[in-house]
């Protein structure tokens, strides 16, 4: 996808999400890109090259600094959507030590079904309520505050919200985030 391509890329992105929040019991992740592709009128061979250059992403500028941040205080985890390998190699491009990892092939269903949130929180011995859950997605926030999570959502790129139980805040950046779990910020 080049650089003027902006609105192909972001609505096969969008039916990717769609499809994987959809599913509920895992099927290959990268099935469901390649089916999203298609879906788009975009060629499904592009979902192979997606997932061959998953070690070519970076994280938003600020990820490591304050994952690292946090990450001193308290345990951070990640849950994906993503298969076990792709999950793992994203997990490991931060550069912060996660505590725990889960991934929909790991948990056996996608998000926002609770078995892989409830998998992390099996995983860091900690009840729901004492838990936030930094939201990427929109999804998100009704699949973990269902569980009894606290959610904190990283709406990066704008998407538009889904009401649900839990939500405590939304921003477009991470950098609000080391006040708001040490209590000193919004």
């Amino acid at each position: 996808m080049g650089r003027g391509s902006r609105g192909p890329a972001r609505r096969w992105r969008e039916q990717y999400l769609a499809r994987t929040f959809s599913t509920g019991r895992y099927v290959p992740y990268e099935s469901l890109v390649a089916r999203a592709a298609g879906m788009r009128g975009l060629d499904p061979a592009l979902a192979r090259r997606l997932t061959q250059a998953y070690g070519q992403l970076r994280p938003w500028p600020e990820v490591p600094r304050v994952l690292a941040a946090i990450a001193a205080t308290m345990p951070v985890g990640a849950v994906t959507n993503c298969s076990g390998e792709l999950g793992h190699q994203a997990a490991g491009l931060v550069g912060v030590p996660f505590a725990v990892t889960v991934t929909a092939q790991s948990a056996g269903a996608y998000k926002p079904r609770p078995e892989p949130y409830q998998r992390a929180l099996d995983a860091l011995a900690l009840p729901a309520g004492r838990v936030l859950f930094v939201a990427g997605s929109p999804y998100d926030i009704p699949g973990a505050g269902r569980l009894g999570m606290d959610v904190w959502w990283h709406n990066r790129i704008g998407m538009p919200g889904r009401p649900g139980p839990g939500l405590v805040a939304e921003h477009r950046s991470l950098d609000p985030l080391p006040a708001f779990v040490s209590g000193t910020g919004e």
